[in-house]
């Protein structure tokens, strides 16, 4: 982890009370991504859960990598992310209890409408993207470890496309989160992949537009794991599987599925079987 980014966790951890509160304390940390706080899911039902339980979610919302390190430290109550491998791998190593789907979107490749590599309608994400780095057009990636950036790279390996020699050339990292990252894009005119979610609440569109989705490698799964009290013995897991069992009951799924914009639901509830 570089300075700045240890800081900057340290700081978001020091922010929702990480080992300073005691155990009697109804709030709960969770360790999640980008899109979902920045598309506003959190927004919407959070305030619904608190209103049920009078348990607080205290967020920290960064790339899913790092979110997974931080509950693989014991500095969360609950993991909620989009890598299902790493998911499952965090369960199998006994740092989760068990992992539950929740809901799902998709990604997209976000690019300038004038479409100078001419991907725009192709269905084949690996196909866009090589066309991408023939044609050298600029791409933003988020370069962060995020389930974004684990998706982008898998794309990449299926194009034949080595992205590390293209670094700093047509291929920009910016090592940040998914709004800022469509903001450098929008800014240089560039490609870039995108959960719908984000791009649907992102506001700073420049020039971008959808120029390829549909590809089902695209599909975006979210699962909601809690933190096994056995390994870490102050996670709340009660209170964490309160959460849990929240989000996948049929309250829960009916709050996610009531998340819009202009009319457009950004995420899709798939629990099964729904609890409640």
């Amino acid at each position: 982890m570089t300075e700045g980014l240890a800081c900057l966790v340290g700081a978001a951890l020091l922010a929702v009370g990480i080992g300073t509160a005691s155990a009697g304390d109804r709030f709960i940390t969770v360790a999640s991504t980008t899109s979902t706080q920045n598309s506003g899911l959190f927004g919407h039902i959070l305030p619904m859960f608190t209103k049920k339980t009078r348990i607080e979610v205290r967020v920290v919302a960064v790339g899913t990598g790092q979110a997974i390190r931080l509950a693989r430290n014991g500095d969360a109550d609950v993991l909620f992310v989009h890598h299902r491998p790493s998911e499952e791998k965090f369960v199998t190593e006994g740092y989760g209890i068990e992992r539950f789907d929740v809901m799902y979107n998709d990604f997209v490749i976000v690019g300038p409408k004038a479409d100078p590599a001419k991907v725009a309608g192709l269905t084949d994400a690996s196909k866009a993207l090589a066309k991408i780095a023939r044609s050298a057009t600029p791409f933003t990636s988020r370069g962060d470890d995020s389930g974004a950036h684990k998706m982008e790279l898998g794309l990449w390996k299926a194009a034949d496309v080595d992205v590390d020699n293209a670094s700093g050339s047509w291929y920009r990292e910016t090592g940040s989160g998914m709004g800022a990252t469509l903001n450098t894009a929008s800014g240089m005119n560039a490609y870039a992949l995108t959960d719908r979610g984000t791009w649907l609440s992102f506001k700073n569109r420049g020039e971008l537009g959808i120029v390829v989705e549909g590809d089902d490698r695209l599909f975006n799964p979210y699962g909601v794991i809690v933190v096994n009290p056995r390994k870490f013995p102050h996670v709340k897991a009660a209170m964490g599987q309160q959460f849990v069992d929240w989000l996948v009951s049929k309250e829960g799924q009916a709050a996610i599925a009531g998340f819009n914009i202009h009319g457009e639901q950004l995420f899709k509830p798939n629990a099964v079987p729904a609890r409640g």
